[in-house]
């Protein structure tokens, strides 16, 4: 389905990013294999693991070549795209993929802590995307492919900065689903549910965080891989702005925020009839502080 088609994919030197990598290659693109080898914090950095993810490809008898840069830099990140021109004359399609996690409750939470992870999440997604737009608007055609989290989409324990990051790149991506939809460029989103590093980070110090971080291990990161492939080819010339998520074997159209109720009063409000009036109508209809695992509660399917 992406046959000849040249697609990067950060973070792809593991995880749910590995397996978006093998299933490009394996249904015909050229690969970028970005990754700079770093720890789940950040920290260190290596070539292997995009080497160990490209030497697989290869052998398979797919065309890809790695990358180290970092998504967190403009200039890095603009490099990233180079070299998929470079390496194979021309980019089709972007998944922005790589990830760290710094999980504090937010009480707690450092500066670092939070610029850090909206720097690769967020920052790393418009670097990326900015840079492959200039080539996606001159060739009229590309495709980007967001990972965001049900963490900012419903909401979890610890993960402000995480959240907050994710729930941008869905602003990010619609935005710029609205302003390239005349070049034929679209931009959508995935929210993953995989047993990945990242997800392994996840707290088991007690028998309801092993019970669902048991379940969530059922879920490999190869489902994720076939949406991706989809997203990033002709087949999916129709479907830009939209949210995804997938599920093991589930995959659902997240909804976008809508008003659900409205109350018009005709000589305007006062602070006294907003409470009185205005917030108990509305009241019935408030969303309750949930999290990830409450509204995906089943077991995957």
């Amino acid at each position: 389905m992406v046959e000849g088609k040249v697609v990067v994919v950060t973070g792809a030197g593991g995880g749910i990013g590995r397996d978006i990598a093998l299933a490009m290659a394996a249904h015909g693109a050229n690969v970028v294999v970005n990754d700079i080898g770093a720890a789940l914090d950040g920290a260190g950095g290596s070539a292997g693991p995009a080497q160990q993810v490209v030497d697989e490809i290869r052998a398979a008898g797919g065309q890809a070549v790695p990358n180290t840069d970092s998504v967190a830099d403009a200039a890095s990140a603009a490099r990233i795209v180079q070299c998929a021109i470079d390496s194979f004359g021309r980019i089709d399609a972007v998944v922005n993929n790589a990830g760290i996690l710094r999980d504090r409750f937010f009480h707690k939470m450092s500066v670092d802590e939070w610029d850090s992870v909206l720097k690769v999440h967020l920052y790393g997604a418009y670097y990326m995307s900015r840079a492959a737009a200039t080539h996606f608007k001159e060739q009229e055609s590309g495709a980007l492919v967001h990972m965001t989290s049900t963490s900012g989409l419903i909401g979890n324990f610890g993960q402000a900065n995480y959240a907050a990051a994710k729930l941008g790149i869905v602003a990010l991506s619609k935005s710029i689903a609205l302003d390239m939809q005349k070049f034929k460029v679209r931009s959508n989103c995935i929210a993953p549910f995989a047993w990945s590093r990242m997800i392994g980070a996840i707290p088991t110090d007690t028998d309801e965080q092993r019970a669902r971080v048991d379940k969530i291990k059922q879920m490999t990161p190869a489902k994720v891989a076939p949406l991706a492939v989809y997203l990033a080819s002709d087949a999916a010339a129709a479907v830009n702005g939209q949210i995804f998520s997938v599920r093991n074997n589930e995959i659902s159209l997240i909804s976008q925020p809508r008003p659900v109720r409205s109350i018009h009063r005709s000589e305007g409000w006062t602070p006294q009839s907003i409470a009185e009036h205005a917030m108990p109508a509305m009241r019935a209809s408030f969303f309750e502080l949930d999290r990830s695992a409450d509204v995906f509660s089943w077991d995957p399917v």
